[in-house]
C-alpha cells in the first residue's frame, strides 16, 4: 500500500520519535520547540500522544482542551482551527484530548487510515502552512497514531536515553522507519539522533554515546541533553525550560540542539 503521488513529505515536518518510553521524547519536542520559536522560527507542535504530555508541558490544562489532534484526524477540524497559542511568540499547540486514547480503535476503519494527518496538513490552511517547523510529538509505540506522524513527516527525530540496551530500541525504530518508508512514504528520513538525560559522572553514559556514534556517526547531534533537574520540573508548571529556567544546563542544551540543526540545514541548502 502506498500514498497518492502528489503527496510528499516535508522536511520541515518533523515526528519526534522512539518506540521505547520515558527516553526524553515529550521532553524534546516541547523544548526543542521552544528554542527554534525564540530564534523567530514558527514552531507548530502537535501532541499525537494520547497521554498529552506534550500540551501540559506547553501550558495547556486538560480541562481547556475543547478539540485538538482527535479531531483533526477525525476530519472534524481543520489544523488552524485548533490549535492553540502558548506563552512562547511563534509557538503553537494542537493539543490531545482525552477522546485521542479511543482513535486508534476508530481509525482501524477509516478511509485513508494511514495518512489522516498528512491530508490534514496538506489541507489545514494558514495553521500548518505559516509554520517553518512541524513538531509531531509521537506515542511511545508504534500504532495508528505513529504511523500517521511517521506517514506525514519528512524526517524523524529520535531521542536516545543513554542507557543499557538503547542501541537495541534504535535499531527497532531504523527497522520500523523503512517499513514505513517502503509502504506508506518514500520521503521520510531519520533527520538525527539526539542523546538525552546523558550523566558525565557516570561511565555508562558515555559507552553508551560512543556506541551510538560508531554506529550512526553524523546522524548522532554533537549536543548532548544532560541530565537536569530543572528539565524535569518544567512541564509541572506548564512551561517549557526556556521559560522556566533559561539558564540552567538543560535549556542552554536545548538552545544548542537548535543551533546546530539550523547549521546543518544550511549546510544541506548550500
Amino acid at each position: 500500500m502506498t500514498g497518492d503521488s502528489t503527496t510528499q513529505g516535508r522536511t520541515g515536518v518533523v515526528a519526534v520519535a522512539n518506540q521505547k518510553g520515558g527516553v526524553g521524547k515529550t521532553t524534546t519536542a516541547i523544548n526543542l520547540a521552544a528554542a527554534l520559536a525564540a530564534v523567530r522560527k514558527r514552531v507548530l507542535v502537535i501532541d499525537l500522544d494520547p497521554q498529552g504530555n506534550a500540551s501540559t508541558g506547553l501550558g495547556i490544562a486538560r480541562a481547556d482542551r475543547n478539540a485538538g489532534s482527535y479531531d483533526v484526524l477525525a476530519g472534524r477540524a481543520a489544523i488552524a482551527d485548533v490549535a492553540r497559542g502558548t506563552e512562547i511568540p511563534g509557538l503553537r499547540i494542537v493539543p490531545a484530548t482525552a477522546d485521542l486514547s479511543g482513535a486508534e480503535i476508530e481509525l482501524a476503519a477509516a478511509h485513508r487510515r494511514a495518512w489522516r494527518l498528512r491530508d490534514a496538513l496538506e489541507g489545514g490552511g494558514e495553521g500548518a502552512a505559516a509554520a517553518d517547523y512541524i513538531f509531531i510529538d509521537c506515542p511511545p509505540a508504534l500504532g495508528l497514531l505513529t504511523l500517521n506522524a511517521l506517514a506525514a513527516a519528512g524526517r524523524v527525530l529520535v531521542p536516545l536515553q543513554c542507557e543499557f540496551l538503547a542501541l537495541e530500541g534504535l535499531s527497532q525504530l531504523v527497522r520500523t522507519v523503512e517499513r514505513v518508508r517502503a509502504n506508506y512514504n518514500p520521503q521520510l528520513q531519520i533527520q538525527g539522533i539526539v542523546l538525552t538525560m546523558y550523566d558525565r559522572r557516570n561511565r555508562l553514559s558515555a559507552l553508551v554515546a560512543d556506541d551510538v556514534r560508531g554506529f550512526f556517526r553524523d546522524k548522532v547531534y554533537d549536543t548532548v541533553i544532560p541530565r537536569n533537574v530543572r528539565v524535569s520540573e518544567a512541564p509541572s508548571h506548564g512551561k517549557p525550560v526556556l521559560l522556566y529556567d533559561h539558564r540552567c544546563p538543560g535549556a542552554r542544551a536545548y538552545m544548542r540542539l537548535a543551533g546546530e540543526i539550523l547549521r546543518r540545514e544550511q549546510g544541506e541548502a548550500a
